[in-house]
């Protein structure tokens, strides 16, 4: 059966890539539709079983944290504690209502047709949708994949769904485990082990890498693990050789960066070691476009090598730069691609310029280049650094661990990176991803006036902190 009508462009998948782009498209007067084959309903992997969610918990173990430690804040209360089935039912009306927003009230309201299905390419100007009433063949002018990513397996390691797990299936635990192994201290196995480590869980982190966030600057690895230590067991450059269900869990045997043999069992053992690209099905064969490892190669306009078709997100590969799978990421470069589309001009996306949050307690967050990286590409290096304990603010609300880094040149001062641990960065980021999209200088951040008492005001030392010249440090 054919839709009946021509449209201008079609999106598969409606995660944070692919729903976002489908608004903007009908923004633009594009006439849009979107395939979603997810039961659940529209939002992807970021909103059905990822960043919303686990969010959503993880606000929860903030708050019981600060509660249990309540006699610093001259609370009295008795029998705190954590009503584990209650939380899942909060964050399930957080993710359907969501789910739901944007299928009855933002599609609607832009005039996005949603086709519900798997869906799968007949050449570059069909998508075919499977559904439950059988096939429809919708015609389009324009392809967008955004089909995302699904987590990564182990070799040697077999998934069960039950005891040895993924980011999908521990959020739909129904009681909270007394013990639990992570694998892979990348945001997502940080997340998840600072998260039920608040919760009572005893928690046991192995990575294979020397540092827990091996994508952050170096110095905020080491403080964020400092204080991560104090709430769970963490192994670094440890490699994982085994996995066994026994009576007691599982039974995990891993080698330590000194290279001794040791084991350690839990209820659960969750596998967090990436995310790989979801694009079988897509009869991608159909077409001109590349693949690289599964992942759809495109240029930094988000283009294949089949004009007309287009891909976003999780599911991408740009030759020869890395490509974060981080769901702004994806929506900004959706909004690109369909404003293109429309006639605007619209510059590619700056890859140094995209920031990336973990929501552990302390938080982390960066943008822009490391100071490692800055020294890679041959710049003249000053930094600056300021400790928010230091500050009024951090010990008002009783975190006063972390600090804030600013990585700029010499030359012209200007800021090339921002990095952060403590509380609320995943905050305070935006106002460095604003001062690097405007390219300003170490002088102009510290010249603009914070207010008092505030936990901004670490990164306005941070920048005095370049010229040796901080207030309170």
């Amino acid at each position: 059966m054919a839709s009946g009508e021509i449209f201008d462009v079609t999106v598969i998948g409606s995660g944070p890539g692919g729903y976002v782009a489908a608004v903007r498209a009908g923004q633009m007067g594009l006439k849009t539709a979107v395939v979603e084959r997810d039961p659940v309903g529209c939002g992807g992997t970021c909103l059905l079983r990822g960043c919303i969610p686990t969010k959503a918990m993880l606000y929860t173990a903030d708050l019981l944290e600060d509660l249990r430690n309540r006699k610093e804040f001259a609370i009295t209360a008795d029998n705190v504690g954590l009503d584990f089935p209650g939380l899942t039912k909060r964050k399930d009306r957080i993710v359907t209502r969501l789910s739901k927003g944007i299928e009855t009230y933002l599609f609607k309201k832009n005039k996005v047709t949603l086709f519900k299905g798997q869906g799968r390419l007949e050449g570059p100007r069909t998508v075919v949708v499977g559904g439950e009433g059988g096939e429809t063949r919708v015609q389009t002018k324009n392809v967008l994949i955004a089909t995302g990513s699904r987590p990564k397996a182990i070799p040697g390691i077999a998934l069960d769904g039950r005891q040895v797990i993924t980011s999908d299936e521990i959020l739909q635990l129904k009681e909270l485990p007394k013990s639990l192994i992570v694998i892979g201290a990348g945001a997502v196995g940080i997340e998840f082990g600072s998260m039920f480590a608040r919760f009572g869980t005893q928690v046991t982190l192995i990575e294979m890498l020397p540092r827990i966030l091996p994508l952050e600057d170096d110095e905020i690895s080491a403080e964020a693990h400092k204080v991560l230590s104090r709430q769970m067991t963490i192994h670094v450059g440890a490699k994982t050789e085994a996995a066994l269900k026994t009576t007691a869990g599982v039974e995990v045997g891993f080698r330590t960066a000194q290279g001794e043999s040791k084991t350690v069992t839990a209820d659960l053992l969750l596998v967090a070691v990436g995310r790989g690209p979801v694009t079988d099905g897509l009869n991608l064969e159909s077409t001109r476009v590349q693949l690289d490892r599964g992942y759809v190669k495109t240029n930094t306009l988000m283009a294949t090598d089949e004009p007309g078709l287009f891909a976003i997100g999780d599911v991408v590969a740009i030759p020869d730069r890395p490509h974060p799978q981080l769901a702004h990421l994806a929506s900004a470069e959706g909004i690109g691609v369909v404003e293109r589309l429309a006639g605007k001009s619209v510059d590619p996306v700056n890859y140094d310029r995209v920031p990336w949050a973990t929501y552990c307690r302390p938080e982390t967050a960066g943008v822009g280049l490391t100071e490692a990286e800055a020294k890679r590409r041959g710049y003249d290096v000053k930094v600056g650094r300021f400790s928010f304990g230091n500050l009024a603010k951090p010990r008002i609300v009783g975190h006063p661990e972390g600090l804030v880094k600013v990585v700029s040149e010499a030359k012209y001062d200007e800021v090339l990176g921002v990095h952060m641990v403590g509380p609320h960065v995943t905050d305070l980021i935006s106002e460095a991803c604003v001062a690097l999209r405007l390219e300003t200088t170490t002088e102009e951040m510290f010249r603009t006036i914070h207010p008092h008492p505030t936990l901004p005001e670490a990164l306005m030392q941070a920048a005095e902190a370049v010229y040796g010249h901080a207030i309170d440090a």
